[in-house]
């Protein structure tokens, strides 16, 4: 029976399920039918499959080709399925003799010339295909990331032919090795900002607890230079994290083997709809925010973007996930994501400004940030005002730390909070707040009054627990029973006072 049965995955979300591809060959008129949900990118292969087998001097059946990728309710999308596909003609033809198919998985996009070109989704099919004790067959340029996985026999190839001779045993591929990945930190520095004191504090803060923050100030302030280099001051990436940070940027097809490690910095234009942000697509891919997975997410000109895109962000905020449901999908993507956000106190920009250029009236100030909605903002932890720098702030040099002293800080108190509660302070649920954010006497005087005065929600009543609870860690000198007492209150109360109050 001219049958031939591999296997390959496909990727839904994080996940990347088993696809077997089953080829068949019949007699009757020449045709090549594909079949089991395939989109576009797939029914394209039959075009590349045949140019593909020609150029490597194999003869194309005339015969009636059958492909069937099961279960058929899978959505099947890109060209992984190219390799597969030829290998399985050529099997069920008769001219290749391929023993222990089953020990292996297949995936790679076939160029005309039959030479094997790079897949997204490499690390996430390696990790599933780990569980399986098969072998995968892939693309040398996908070869890199696949073996991040670890504990899977990465085969290498760069042509159609090479993996023929691999399975009928006329020329092995040799294993890819695993290697150990660096990136050089290529981060800037904060001794580049000048002046900008608070606004320092309120970054070193926010990199400390993992704390949402939104800096606010006229044009020119340093609010971007300030976002920037956010991402140098965080603590390293731990290797779990590492390698989801990975996976996702391997869905996407954006991994870069030089950055492995490295914090993702992601900064879309205030034009992203909702889909680009949030992920989305007739089959779901990441978004923005999960492609800032475990690093940050930069949004500049906050009240430009629209409403709905902003109010999209506020279940990643306070869940660290997004669910994109589809009337055939439901896929969940992980967006643990620190957000840094920056906008103009006015339209024109300038509001509060010495130079008295703002002609803004107080409609139009209200209306600017009235695009921003009282949930959103409640999920945001620092919100700080970023001002115009002084004649001699501008004309001097930096004065500033660099960002190695003060990631020296961020990760001894970072290593305070794993040590307490497993977490940064800005994961803390209601009830790890009521155990490990306790203030004193006085801290507990001054929030009472700030509750009232301020009438701070009870979401905002936690997170400005958790803030002090940050600040009073960053004070501790090693000390990880560090007290909240009303100076660490007082503090994270100011970077809850909202925009202009």
């Amino acid at each position: 029976m001219a049958l031939a049965v591999l296997k390959s995955r496909a990727l839904a979300g994080m996940d990347a399920p088993e696809v077997t591809v089953e080829v068949h060959l019949a007699a009757g008129l020449p045709a090549f039918n594909l079949v089991g949900l395939p989109d576009t990118e797939v029914k394209e292969a039959r075009d590349r499959v045949r140019a593909a087998i020609q150029n490597c001097q194999f003869d194309f059946p005339a015969k009636r080709i059958t492909v069937n990728l099961a279960p058929a309710d899978l959505p099947k999308e890109s060209g992984r399925f190219d390799l597969p596909i030829a290998l399985g003609i050529l099997i069920a033809s008769g001219q290749i003799k391929a023993a222990d198919l089953d020990q292996y998985e297949f995936a790679g996009e076939l160029s005309l010339s039959g030479e094997l070109r790079p897949v997204r989704g490499a690390l996430a099919m390696c990790v599933r295909i780990g569980k399986t004790n098969r072998a995968f067959i892939l693309p040398a340029a996908s070869a890199v990331e696949a073996t991040l996985a670890g504990a899977v026999t990465v085969l290498p190839a760069k042509t159609l032919l090479e993996v023929c001779a691999h399975l009928t045993g006329m020329q092995r591929i040799v294993p890819s090795a695993a290697r150990e990945l660096s990136f050089a930190n290529s981060y800037p520095d904060l001794a580049d900002i000048k002046g900008q004191a608070q606004a320092r504090r309120a970054i070193e803060v926010a990199a400390t607890g993992g704390h949402s923050i939104l800096l606010s100030g006229p044009p020119g302030t340093g609010k971007s230079m300030l976002a920037k280099r956010l991402p140098g001051i965080l603590p390293p990436m731990t290797a779990d994290e590492a390698l989801q940070s990975a996976a996702m940027l391997s869905l996407a097809g954006t991994f870069d083997p030089v950055r492995y490690g490295e914090r993702p910095y992601a900064a879309p234009h205030h034009s992203a709809s909702v889909p680009a942000l949030v992920g989305g697509g007739g089959t779901p891919r990441p978004g923005e925010i999960s492609l800032a997975h475990h690093g940050v997410l930069f949004l500049d000109e906050l009240p430009q973007f629209e409403r709905r895109v902003l109010e999209s962000l506020r279940e990643p905020l306070e869940n660290g996930v997004i669910r994109v449901s589809r009337a055939a999908h439901r896929v969940e993507f992980p967006a643990s994501f620190q957000l840094v956000a920056a906008m103009n106190p006015c339209p024109c920009g300038f509001l509060g400004h010495p130079n008295g250029k703002c002609r803004c009236s107080p409609d139009q100030v209200a209306r600017y940030r009235g695009k921003l909605s009282g949930p959103f903002l409640d999920r945001i932890d620092l919100m700080i005002e970023v001002p115009p720098l002084a004649d001699t702030e501008l004309q001097g040099k930096p004065q500033g730390e660099a960002s190695a002293a003060v990631k020296e800080r961020v990760i001894a108190a970072r290593q305070q909070q794993i040590a307490r509660q497993g977490k940064a302070n800005a994961q803390l649920s209601s009830s790890e707040i009521d155990t490990f954010c306790v203030p004193d006497a006085s801290g507990a005087a001054l929030l009472k009054q700030a509750i009232s005065k301020l009438n701070l929600s009870a979401r905002a009543y936690h997170r400005v627990l958790k803030v002090a609870r940050t600040i009073a860690d960053l004070g501790s000198a090693g000390n990880s029973d560090g007290t909240i007492n009303g100076a660490h209150i007082a503090e994270a109360i100011q970077y809850r006072r909202g925009l202009g109050s």
